[in-house]
């Protein structure tokens, strides 16, 4: 597969702070990957890095093997960003911006846009300053989407659209990845990185701690295990890995780190009415980062 982007020990502090420290991260050509973090984790400072905004304190940033900073015009006519907070021009209609941002890209496929325009329900007739704040956010996904370029980067892209227009989002980067384009999605959503994304990178306090796809990173949370009994439920306090056990009436609850066979067992012998298992979501996965159950 062909890389996209390409980080070597990239560092960037401002003053004593370093916003982001040694990241070392690889993207493919084709694949959607997932960029988290708490808010202060560094994953706008590593945008700006990657848009050529910033220069790199050390280390370097490479997209379509062009270094960012240096070539950052060459690299923009290929990639499209969409910011989590839209600054548009107010007298302008929506039709009028479209224009003027297809126009400073280059490259528009006007007939996707139009489409674009219909699946968002957009009106582009409206000044900019009469439009909500999920419209205005509307205006730079179609016309970032409209671009066709090779890569999309995107924060925070579905911020204050209802979940209908977030599912629109959602389909049309299902649609990129199919034409073999390269998104970076960074976005506090956690059910939409897990519906969209390959992988997965977490940040925390400048620093890369986890990358991998889900099933990879299934390690840092428990598999959670549910059964309900027509008696009371077998003591599995002392099975090795279980942890978090939790009896009401006869139901039990409890996760399971390492080999199942033994809890199953136990279990399977009492004589379940119901039993459910159930991987980490994402959401669980972020919080047992930060809830430092890894450390």
């Amino acid at each position: 597969m062909d890389t996209v982007i390409q980080t070597k020990g990239l560092t960037k502090k401002y003053g004593s702070t370093t916003a982001l420290d040694q990241l070392d991260i690889s993207v493919q050509k084709g694949e959607v990957i997932g960029y988290l973090g708490p808010n202060g984790a560094g994953k706008t400072t590593t945008i700006r890095l990657l848009l050529g905004l910033v220069k790199p304190t050390s280390g370097q940033a490479f997209i379509f093997d062009l270094d960012t900073y240096a070539a950052a015009a060459e690299i923009h006519k290929d990639i499209a960003y969409v910011p989590g907070e839209a600054s548009l021009w107010p007298n302008l209609t929506g039709a009028e911006t479209l224009r003027f941002l297809a126009n400073i890209h280059g490259t528009t496929d006007t007939a996707y846009q139009k489409e674009l325009i219909e699946k968002f329900a957009f009106d582009p007739h409206k000044k900019v300053r009469n439009y909500s704040k999920g419209n205005r956010q509307k205006i730079v996904l179609i016309a970032a989407l409209a671009t066709r370029a090779k890569l999309l980067i995107v924060d925070e892209p579905t911020s204050g659209l209802d979940p209908v227009m977030a599912k629109v989002f959602r389909d049309e980067i299902v649609t990129a990845k199919q034409n073999g384009q390269t998104v970076f999605l960074s976005s506090h959503m956690l059910e939409e990185v897990e519906e969209l994304c390959d992988r997965v990178a977490v940040l925390r306090e400048g620093q890369l701690v986890e990358i991998g796809t889900l099933e990879e990173l299934r390690h840092l949370s428990a598999l959670t295990v549910e059964a309900t009994f027509k008696v009371s439920p077998p003591d599995v306090t002392n099975i090795k890995g279980v942890t978090n056990v939790s009896i009401h009436d006869n139901h039990l609850q409890c996760n399971v780190n390492g080999e199942i066979e033994p809890l199953m067992k136990a279990i399977v012998a009492a004589h379940p009415i119901s039993l459910l298992s159930r991987k980490p979501s994402l959401e669980e996965l972020f919080l047992a980062l930060y809830d430092g159950e890894t450390k």
